[in-house]
């Protein structure tokens, strides 16, 4: 067996979790890679919804799907703290680049408090053994920040409900990324 790279690592985990008709949610669109591989995922009778704040990650997403014929995926301008105003299924899997959009302007980039809500909505939508991962690139101005505070708030989650995973190469240089990976275990009860 060879380790796997943190990209490979997160389709992986997803592609054990989401199955052909479920929904899913990309929570950064970015350049669509990752909304391309959901909607590959869950195949013509499934859906993915695809969230960016930047207009350009919003485009560059609509046509790279475009180019593959791909029409399962709704692509949203607005921001992964309002999946619950769009998204009303139940959710297999889930994905986040945390960080700044690659080609882009890097003083945009996502928070922890937006992500944090992002996640607490989507631990209620996840199915049972359903996972949500975040990649996290922390290299940036106000990076660290929102690595600590995502990871305080994901180290809190009762293990009886919710699994958490961090997986990362500790010998790598200049703030390699790492996935955090929440696997839903149980119902929250109300």
């Amino acid at each position: 067996m060879k380790l796997q790279r943190v990209i490979q690592y997160a389709q992986t985990l997803l592609t054990q979790c989401i199955e052909k008709g479920e929904v899913a949610v990309d929570g950064t669109a970015g350049n669509g890679h990752d909304t391309l591989f959901l909607a590959q995922l869950v195949g013509d009778a499934g859906h993915v919804y695809a969230f960016d704040v930047q207009k350009q990650a919003i485009d560059a997403t609509s046509e790279r799907l475009f180019e593959h014929g791909m029409s399962n995926a709704t692509v949203l301008l607005d921001g992964h703290e309002n999946i619950a105003k769009y998204v009303h299924q139940e959710v297999a899997g889930a994905i986040f680049n945390l960080g700044y959009l690659p080609g882009a302007d890097h003083t945009i980039v996502t928070k922890g408090n937006t992500t944090i809500l992002a996640i607490e909505q989507l631990l209620q939508l996840l199915k049972v053994g359903g996972i949500i991962v975040l990649v996290i690139y922390h290299g940036h101005d106000g990076g660290k920040e929102e690595r600590d505070e995502v990871l305080r708030f994901v180290s809190s989650l009762p293990q009886k409900y919710v699994h958490v995973l961090r997986y990362e190469f500790i010998n790598q240089k200049n703030d390699p990324p790492f996935i955090v990976a929440l696997e839903k275990v149980k119902q929250f009860s109300k």
